[in-house]
């Protein structure tokens, strides 16, 4: 709260102003800072929640959800785990969900996307978790806010993306959405435990997670409690508005851009060394494959266990492939060169197992 600490209270409003105006979302957007985008996705999709439900008359703080309108969730997919996580937290189970199918890409089809309403929750990815691809924004939302949908973007890495004017296109239309999750430690480089959720319905967000007790001295000033769900936390702004800070607008671009520039490079590479490369490289994923699902299983357990560098494994289009992420600004050309030596050596010593 302000009254314990106006220094952070400054600070957290200042960052807010600040990612406002450098993804390009609406004036007035409400930011609070959070663990990570998990906890993020959380507070956006409740605050939607009660949002469409209070739009029919139903105060879910006072009557809880028994007996509540019937709140539709569609969502692509393939959605993030956590997306998963934090709609089975606040009663809307997975089993009830309608889910997209997704094109190559991974990204939502429009195409697929059911006839949305005012007690939809419509869930959108700004950086696919495993071949980095964005969903169509622009078109997607605009039917969808003309519906009275509550649209949520995903974009706990991509939504950077924005901050870039030679790769914003991948979020044309994210300024249309209702609520957005993202990490600061993630693209950023931001010091861990900095997750951020947006939203645009500045009271919709903190009626969802508000409090109250006679002890609690509210103040004409920002008090940051009202935008996250705990009540004590560490003041994750000054790390925020640090890295922001010293980056600027112009380093945010050059930070996203080097990234992705050291994903083709990545990929160009491991195409070279006769790795089959899976995804469009629009951002910092590469998906990489070998010649079979077994070869490339065991070329991944080898090379997380060489020490050179580490990556993880996913299951993409039902089989096993390799997920590379350039996550790092520290990350150098000669690191890229020898990971792909890695590879090469884990692939040859996994051939004649």
């Amino acid at each position: 709260m302000y009254v314990i600490s106006p220094v952070v209270s400054v600070l957290e409003e200042v960052c807010e102003g600040w990612l406002v105006d450098l993804l390009g979302l609406p004036q007035n957007t409400a930011a609070g800072f959070v663990g990570g985008s998990s906890t993020a996705t959380l507070c956006g999709l409740v605050a939607g929640r009660d949002y469409l439900l209070r739009r029919h008359g139903w105060d879910v703080s006072s009557r809880g959800l028994f007996g509540a309108p019937e709140i539709r969730v569609v969502l692509g997919a393939g959605a993030h785990s956590t997306i998963y996580k934090a709609l089975s937290i606040i009663g809307l189970g997975k089993d009830r969900l309608i889910k997209v199918p997704t094109d190559e890409q991974g990204r939502i089809r429009s195409d697929a996307i059911p006839e949305l309403d005012d007690k939809t929750l419509l869930i959108l990815q700004a950086g696919n978790v495993n071949s980095g691809s964005f969903d169509s924004f622009h078109e997607i939302c605009e039917r969808a806010r003309s519906s009275g949908a509550w649209i949520h973007v995903d974009g706990a890495f991509g939504l950077w993306a924005a901050g870039s004017s030679r790769l914003k296109h991948l979020t044309e239309g994210i300024e249309l959405a209702d609520s957005w999750s993202v990490d600061a430690h993630k693209t950023l480089n931001a010091p861990y435990d900095n997750g951020i959720v947006l939203c645009r319905h500045r009271e919709a967000l903190t009626q969802a997670l508000h409090m109250s007790g006679s002890y609690i001295i509210y103040s004409e000033n920002r008090d940051g409690m009202l935008y996250t769900p705990d009540m004590s936390r560490r003041a994750r702004a000054v790390e925020l508005w640090a890295s922001l800070l010293a980056l600027g607008r112009s380093g945010v671009a050059e930070l996203v851009e080097d990234l992705h520039r050291k994903a083709l490079y990545f990929a160009d590479s491991m195409r070279a060394a006769g790795f089959t490369i899976l995804n469009e490289v629009c951002f910092n994923q590469v998906l990489v494959s070998c010649s079979t699902p077994e070869l490339t299983k065991e070329t991944l357990a080898r090379v997380q266990a060489s020490g050179e560098c580490w990556c993880g494994g996913a299951e993409w289009q039902e089989e096993p492939v390799v997920r590379i992420s350039v996550c790092s600004y520290r990350t150098t050309l000669s690191d890229i060169d020898r990971s792909v030596k890695a590879f090469v050596q884990a692939r040859n010593e996994a051939a004649q197992k």
